[in-house]
């Protein structure tokens, strides 16, 4: 997508009548982010002349450079999109500039050939170092019970680095069954997110503290994918799981198992309290995750993006400290002009009104006596004071 002719054409969605102050702001915001200059933002809020200010479009542009929270071209595609936009169906890469929806047979995606070689290769690069070993697991087996059947993983192997499987899948193309194993399609494949010693596969085998992952099936993907988008989250992955939910694989960047503890039910606790319930087994460092690349149910476990949100843990500790500060969201000024309160009547013309206080300050014998006892006799005589 040509991202800068289509932010401008996705103005052409947005009516800045119909936006309150913070909204038109973050437009110009966004403009700014992506590139673009304070003459198209200028134009575009025209549009509204009923509360366009010549030059406040320019000082608003100076104040946006170097923000902790930049708001991003995102923000004006999803506006767009609320007001009925809809984007082209062609492939590109996704981002959150990318809107997200189903397709038709269920599979989350902009309509790009399944590539599972390519999605599991970009998954192992953006996780782990090329000397660190990878665990995962293409068995399965059948659980039934009074809640009905499903598939759970055995616990697999880790027996080679995630250069070695790279190599692997680049030497036999989308046949992954022939570098991972085969697996069950009907089951899917899984994968732990985390580096591990060589052999290992539980939480004492985790090599790095790197991610944790969040997930929960209680509403739709495309409500996940907002929340995730809306307490952005420090992703480095988003899969899709083939059925109910996307795995976000949240970087915490932990240096010990105590403090990976911490860090994790801080972000549950975090992801709770804003509304967005999330899975609290999926705690351990250990933990198996959903394979891109493969096929589940006849739906595809998709790389839906990669770095998304925050770019670490204490730069999305630091937004937070911002965005949530517990304050009340500001007020702007301008937004009552045209409801001013009433004053209250004159005591004084162009001086004093009943009901304020009026101070007269000066050095010493500047005249401050002088002047107050001339004011008690304009009161009294009815004569003017000072004109």
């Amino acid at each position: 997508m040509e991202q800068r002719a289509n932010l401008l054409e996705l103005l052409n969605y947005i009516d800045p009548a119909g936006l309150d102050y913070e909204e038109w702001l973050n437009v110009g915001m966004a403009l700014n982010h992506e590139g673009f200059s304070a003459e198209e933002w200028n134009a575009w809020s025209r549009r509204d002349p009923g509360r366009y200010h010549s030059g406040e479009c320019a000082r608003k542009w100076r104040s946006f450079r170097g923000s902790a929270s930049p708001v991003t071209g995102g923000t004006v595609v999803q506006m767009a999109m609320d007001r009925g936009w809809k984007p082209a169906r062609e492939y590109q890469e996704m981002d959150w500039d990318t809107p997200i929806s189903a397709s038709r047979n269920g599979n989350m995606g902009t309509g790009r050939n399944w590539g599972p070689a390519e999605q599991l290769i970009k998954y192992l690069e953006t996780l782990f170092e090329p000397d660190e070993f990878v665990g995962y697991t293409t068995e399965s087996w059948k659980q039934t019970d009074e809640k009905g059947a499903r598939w759970l993983p055995k616990k697999g192997c880790c027996d080679r680095t995630a250069k070695q499987l790279i190599e692997g899948l680049k030497k036999y193309g989308d046949d992954i069954g022939a570098v991972v194993g085969d697996y069950s399609p009907e089951a899917g494949a899984w994968i732990r997110f985390n580096p591990l010693a060589e052999g290992g596969g539980t939480d004492k085998d985790v090599a790095a503290y790197r991610y944790a992952l969040v997930e929960s099936d209680k509403i739709s993907i495309e409500d996940q994918m907002a929340m995730i988008q809306k307490l952005s989250l420090p992703a480095a992955c988003l899969v899709h799981s083939g059925k109910k939910s996307v795995h976000a694989v949240v970087r915490v960047d932990a240096s010990s198992y105590e403090e990976y503890q911490s860090r994790v039910k801080y972000l549950y606790k975090f992801c709770t309290e804003n509304g967005f319930e999330v899975d609290r087994q999926n705690k351990n460092p250990s933990r198996l995750s959903r394979m891109p690349g493969v096929m589940r149910s006849g739906k595809e476990q998709r790389l839906l993006a990669v770095n998304v949100g925050r770019r670490s843990w204490d730069e999305w500790i630091s937004w937070i400290e911002n965005e949530y500060d517990g304050l009340p969201e500001p007020e702007n000024l301008a937004d009552a002009w045209d409801n001013m309160p009433k004053l209250a009547p004159c005591l004084i013309e162009n001086v004093l009104r009943k009901g304020h206080k009026m101070l007269i300050a000066g050095p010493s014998k500047a005249g401050k006596s002088y002047l107050l006892a001339e004011l008690c006799i304009a009161v009294a005589e009815g004569e003017k004071w000072l004109g």
